[in-house]
């Protein structure tokens, strides 16, 4: 009887540290993840589109802000809520962005998707870094999601989704 709950034991410790070992190989392939696009011609469209609204956002061009951003551009903001008027977005900007914040793009991290008979979706990570406060601040990524539209080639802003 002693040898048959050996035998047991044993097994049900083999059970176990398979399933462990399976987990931990199964969690390293997730983490080991890396987007690759489905379609280089729109991403780079959308990375083009992103460093051009950016470089605007970062030298407080706010009429180029303006020309791609959607009429009916809706802005979620995980800590400031939501703006649904572009004019209060564009004022929000000019108020408490221009010349104190600039964004950085975390190299790597976009991940574009196209969304049939609309554009695409981008998702990535980025910092904002606070031009008025001291040198050597440390700036931490935060994840944001922007749905671009395409209109016969113009792209615009319809939605953003800021997370920090």
């Amino acid at each position: 009887m002693r040898n048959y709950n050996l035998h047991h034991f044993i097994i049900y410790i083999f059970v176990i540290t398979a399933t462990v070992c399976s987990a931990q190989k199964s969690m390293s392939k997730e983490l080991a993840y890396q987007y690759l696009p489905d379609d280089l011609e729109l991403y780079n469209a959308i990375v083009s589109m992103d460093s051009s609204f950016f470089q605007a956002y970062n030298n407080c061009d706010l009429d180029k802000q303006a020309a791609i951003y959607s009429d009916d551009i809706e802005f979620y903001h995980d800590k400031g809520g939501i703006m649904t008027v572009k004019q209060e977005i564009l004022d929000s900007t000019k108020k408490y962005v221009c010349g104190k914040v600039t964004r950085e793009l975390v190299e790597g991290s976009l991940e574009i998707y196209p969304i049939k008979d609309f554009g695409a979706i981008e998702i990535g990570l980025h910092k904002f870094h606070n031009n008025t406060e001291k040198e050597g601040t440390v700036s931490h990524a935060s994840k944001f999601i922007i749905f671009w539209k395409n209109d016969n080639t113009n792209w615009t802003i319809t939605k953003v989704v800021s997370l920090h």
